[in-house]
């Protein structure tokens, strides 16, 4: 690294969705540019992971996780999705995104999300890979289950819950990833404030949680969730910035 220069990690977002189809290489470019060495890019069905696969064969900088729609409750889809996951694990830097969802799912469902949940769990676990989790309006109940059943090599990626269990879940090492709509966002503001800096990451969550609302986004966007934390814990942007890289990198063992 340069002396002066900054350097970042997009620890989750979906570079391969279409939003994407017409002008990819540029969007690349923009986030290598602006110091973006390493784009993880989750999927979240079987064909989603073939596209983000190809996509991470045309471009060095992008990562690929292995991940399940949250609001997919089949546990055979989740199996059939695992056999694959499991052949081309050494293509894979994460298992995720998976979790919960209770923004959309209620009732009896519930208990359906949290088994394919513990399934997954279960698939990080053997395969020595770090889990992406999505936690929409389940943060509480996604770190109780995580705590239980004993896995700690966690990224909560763009956690909505509260600050408090969010702490619990960093004093078991959880990692937080923060999306550049910290910018818009009173919740993620109070989030960064309250928990410690090393368990802190940047992701830009592209194509959206841009700094705009109903703008798209796109990894680049980063520098600006940095810049916000940097502001937030008083502290260098360099300073920060080097941080947040070296926990993302750490995490992945990249």
């Amino acid at each position: 690294m340069r002396r002066g220069e900054l350097r970042f990690i997009d620890v989750h977002c979906h570079l391969h969705d279409d939003a994407f189809d017409h002008d990819r290489d540029e969007v690349v470019k923009r986030a290598l540019k602006s110091g973006v060495e390493a784009i993880v890019t989750s999927s979240l069905s079987l064909m989603d992971l073939k596209k983000a696969l190809e996509v991470a064969r045309e471009h060095g900088s992008v990562k690929v996780a292995a991940g399940f729609d949250p609001l997919n409750l089949s546990i055979e889809e989740a199996e059939e999705l695992a056999h694959a996951v499991k052949r081309i694990s050494s293509e894979i830097v994460a298992v995720g995104e998976v979790g919960l969802d209770y923004f959309s799912v209620r009732g009896k469902d519930r208990e359906k999300q949290i088994e394919v949940f513990r399934f997954w769990i279960n698939i990080a676990s053997e395969l020595k890979l770090p889990l992406i989790v999505h936690s929409r309006s389940a943060g509480k109940y996604a770190i109780e289950i995580l705590i239980r059943e004993g896995y700690d090599r966690v990224l909560m990626h763009a956690f909505d819950g509260s600050s408090g269990w969010a702490l619990k879940g960093a004093s078991k090492g959880f990692l937080f990833s923060i999306p550049p709509s910290i910018v818009r966002s009173q919740q993620k503001i109070k989030l960064v404030r309250a928990v410690p800096i090393d368990y802190l990451a940047v992701e830009s969550d592209a194509p959206v949680l841009g700094p705009e609302a109903a703008v798209r986004n796109e990894p680049s966007n980063v520098v600006v969730a940095a810049a916000k934390i940097a502001e937030i814990k008083k502290i260098d942007l360099a300073e920060a910035c080097e941080i947040l890289y070296s926990n993302s990198k750490s995490f992945f063992k990249f």
